[in-house]
């Protein structure tokens, strides 16, 4: 089957949607697949191995982003693409100005299109001082979903939030982990001695944009509660954004590591004894399953991949969604007790590609009946 791929994030930017678009494009070429990925230029940047056409747009420098980008609207390169190499079915993974055009085009040309909700846009809204912009832009996403043949999801919550407000044909698609990267095994104690914490210390960790809406304020507050009761813990950030100048200016002691990819980050998540996950605004939380692969227990809010996959007292601990009080009270206590957290090391191990290809095989033999 051959699948157009259409996204306007893709590596080598970090962060949850380029990473989990990669590993489709990735796992669907391993599974025989012709991918076809439309994605904006990156400049310095070639094509990634496996994918057998591509597609380069124009695009644009997302405010407030360093690094990041859209793609601007594209239709005429995207149906001359599409005419030469006509695809059975895509996956559009963005709901940007790129993604808006390719979802015409595919409508246009009678292509079969999922698209994916990877991003609650309408809560970020909030977190940037633009709360009445958060009707708009909900009714721009129910818009644009609508108008492809299925919304794919992450977890069933999600489904059931998406399908009360009128999104149609919500399909559940469950997110895999890299158990070799993400691994007890890469544990490294010499990490850990530049952190400043030996093998019987505390290293609190995160990973993921620094960021407003990431909710880090609340982070910062529970490792105050943790250093209070453990002394000589040591806060780990792993990731950058726009919160990083202020946070880093703000915690002289923490340790800010940038971002890392591949095997490094598999090695800084395996060196942390506790990872702490305060976000209210994921549809999934990749940095979840992979801390849970790496055998470092979570606390995170019972919603999105903790909802799915993080037993409450067995893997670490999910407080109900956001209760501030319960989450600060749930990172003290594991930070405490050193060997509920040796306990509580869990792998995630899923396999979700083959799903992925038959929900779109399923898309591409409606249309053609």
């Amino acid at each position: 089957m051959r699948i157009a791929v259409v996204t306007e994030t893709y590596p080598p930017e970090i962060n949850g949607v380029a990473l989990t678009v990669h590993g489709f494009v990735e796992h669907l070429t391993r599974l025989g697949h012709a991918v076809d990925l439309v994605r904006p230029r990156q400049p310095g940047v070639s094509a990634p191995a496996g994918v057998h056409g591509e597609v380069l747009v124009a695009g644009a420098a997302i405010p407030r982003y360093p690094g990041l980008r859209f793609g601007l609207p594209s239709p005429r390169r995207i149906a001359q693409a599409w005419r030469e190499r006509r695809p059975d079915v895509a996956y559009i993974a963005t709901e940007g100005p790129l993604g808006w055009s390719a979802l015409n085009v595919a409508n246009a040309m009678g292509i079969p299109a999922a698209t994916g909700f990877h991003t609650r846009f309408d809560d970020y809204f909030v977190h940037y001082g633009a709360r009445l912009l958060k009707p708009a832009v909900a009714g721009w996403l129910h818009r644009f979903h609508n108008r492809g043949q299925a919304t794919l999801v992450p977890t069933r919550p999600l489904r059931d939030d998406l399908a009360a407000r009128g999104f149609r044909n919500v399909q559940v698609l469950g997110r895999g982990v890299d158990t070799q990267r993400f691994d007890p095994a890469r544990r490294d104690a010499s990490l850990r001695a530049q952190w400043s914490v030996g093998d019987a210390g505390l290293a609190v960790g995160h990973v993921g944009r620094l960021a407003p809406e990431k909710n880090l304020d609340l982070l910062v507050r529970a490792f105050r509660a943790i250093a209070a009761a453990v002394p000589g813990a040591r806060m780990v950030w792993v990731g950058d954004g726009p919160a990083r100048e202020r946070l880093e200016r703000e915690h002289i002691g923490h340790v800010f590591a940038g971002q890392r990819r591949d095997d490094d980050l598999g090695r800084h998540f395996a060196s942390l004894d506790l990872f702490l996950f305060p976000s209210l605004t994921e549809t999934f939380g990749n940095v979840t399953v992979e801390a849970m692969a790496a055998g470092v227990p979570v606390v995170a809010f019972d919603y999105g991949a903790a909802r799915e996959h993080l037993v409450d007292g067995v893997h670490g601990r999910a407080p109900a969604y956001s209760d501030e009080h319960a989450f600060i009270a749930a990172a003290v206590a594991r930070a405490r007790d050193a060997d509920a957290r040796r306990r509580m090391g869990a792998v995630a191990r899923a396999a979700v590609a083959g799903q992925f290809a038959a929900l779109l095989e399923g898309l591409a033999a409606r249309r053609a009946a």
